[in-house]
């Protein structure tokens, strides 16, 4: 499955913004199996801060583990977004090839 965040807005800034994302996105999240991976796009997205990278980013890669992974970003709000979250969170989220 993949997600394009850009479809949750290009200016993705609270906790609570990231929260209501990921909740949206729960029923379509019942549809993916066992084998399938879960693939993160930020294309499109302007403003990412880590509150709402937290909320939505953080649980997926809890639930999916090996599975979820993240596209590549040149945009600088994403990639420092991202590592702020692996220094917060001790683990490193897997990146797509």
């Amino acid at each position: 499955m993949k997600i394009e965040i850009k479809k949750f807005g290009t200016l993705l800034t609270s906790r609570q913004l990231g929260k209501e994302a990921l909740a949206a996105l729960e029923p379509s999240l019942r549809n993916v199996s066992e084998k399938e991976g879960v693939l993160i796009d930020f294309d499109g997205t302007m403003t990412f801060s880590p509150a709402w990278g937290d909320e939505f980013l953080t649980p997926l890669a809890k639930r999916y583990g090996d599975r979820f992974k993240l596209m590549k970003s040149d945009n600088p709000s994403v990639v420092a977004t991202i590592e702020i979250l692996e220094e917060a969170n001790n683990f490193k989220f897997n990146r797509a090839e």
